[in-house]
């Protein structure tokens, strides 16, 4: 789940899930340690329905059908189970997907509703855009907690948990303190309590990264169209209301440079992106955003228009103009995907060059 992107869709699907506690409705699959070149990293999670339609694939090289079905098999049962796929276990599979790496996942079927109240805790994190860090305890002695796993998720000033005993509650707490995973990654890690050593997964949590378009013409829509692809909460900026239908799924508003930041809200996990095409209100609204947390401000224009904004704010390396990868692109479309490309890399610390020329590891 430390993929803030993938969390709606299968929050949604899991808000409509009919739980009764008689059979199992579907089956979370999350990965818990990885080793090795895998398509996935620890932290990952795909929903399995017992229809066998799957809400955020992991990925059709890792051994995805052999988990559909042990995922459905733990629905039947209302058993969850960890299953290891490597040079101990289950081998012949990651040969098969030539995953080249080793891996190992938490299959939880879901059958009453306790099984899913971690979520909304999650979500109420996501709602308020505040950070987080999730504890789960799956594991005793190689063998999947039941009928779930203990979780615990700490906000900024909130705390969720369904650990009832106190002293093991302060002890993930204290190894959550000491030993929280990076920005964005998850790590595997052990809780010792009481003779008992659990296995747990620590996932950092995010607001889902959020765009700020400013402009109104087809690019601006581009733009926004595949942000919301991409999972990023939209908003695109204009001076006058629309005359055309804003993308679906996205917020307008209308806000003038000097009503910017009383307007729209903006933090650190928020990109923007000026496209008015008219050069001094270009330069209004990336004033604007200078005096907020944003980690992008993107400007498009020609090379001239670049030079003359950046001479305006030499001093701050946020502002990208023009905007976006060095692709060739030419069509509003194209440029869309440079743009959203460059705030991806940036994102995740990449320099956006080919991956063939990297040796960094492909997934951050």
């Amino acid at each position: 789940m430390n993929v803030a992107q993938e969390f709606e869709p299968l929050y949604h699907a899991a808000r409509r899930l009919d739980l009764r506690g008689d059979t199992g409705e579907a089956a979370l699959v999350t990965i818990t340690r990885t080793q090795g070149s895998t398509f996935r990293r620890a932290g990952a999670s795909m929903l399995v329905h017992r229809d066998g339609r799957l809400v955020c694939e992991l990925s059709g090289g890792c051994p995805q059908r052999d988990i559909v079905l042990r995922a459905q098999h733990a629905m039947e049962t209302g058993e969850p189970v960890v299953v290891a796929y490597g040079r101990d276990s289950n081998y012949d599979v990651m040969i098969e997907t030539g995953c080249g790496g080793e891996l190992e996942v938490l299959i939880e079927p879901w059958r009453h509703p306790d099984d899913v109240q971690f979520l909304d805790a999650i979500e109420s994190l996501r709602t308020q855009r505040v950070p987080g860090v999730m504890a789960s305890l799956f594991a005793v002695a190689g063998r999947a907690l039941a009928p779930r796993p203990y979780r615990l998720i700490r906000g900024n000033d909130s705390l969720w948990t369904n650990i009832g005993d106190p002293s093991l509650r302060m002890q993930v707490l204290a190894g959550m303190a000491s030993q929280s995973p990076s920005s964005s990654s998850a790590m595997a890690t052990h809780v010792a309590h009481e003779g008992h050593r659990y296995d747990a997964l620590l996932e950092s949590l995010h607001p889902p990264h959020a765009l700020v378009i400013i402009g109104d013409g087809i690019g601006a829509d581009m733009l926004a169209a595949l942000s919301l692809q991409l999972g990023w909460d939209t908003t695109l900026v204009s001076t006058s209301e629309p005359d055309k239908q804003t993308p679906a799924g996205a917020r307008h508003v209308v806000a003038l440079p000097h009503s910017l930041t009383s307007t729209v809200a903006f933090d650190h996990q928020t990109s923007a992106v000026v496209m008015t095409h008219r050069l001094e209100r270009d330069l209004a609204y990336a004033t604007s955003l200078m005096a907020t947390p944003v980690r992008y401000i993107g400007v498009i224009g020609s090379r001239q228009r670049a030079g003359q904004i950046r001479a305006i704010f030499p001093e701050d390396d946020r502002l990208h103009v023009p905007a976006g990868l060095d692709i060739g692109s030419e069509t509003p479309q194209e440029i869309a995907l440079a743009i959203a490309a460059e705030i991806l890399a940036l994102r995740n610390g990449r320099l956006g060059g080919p991956l063939a020329h990297s040796q960094s590891p492909i997934h951050p």
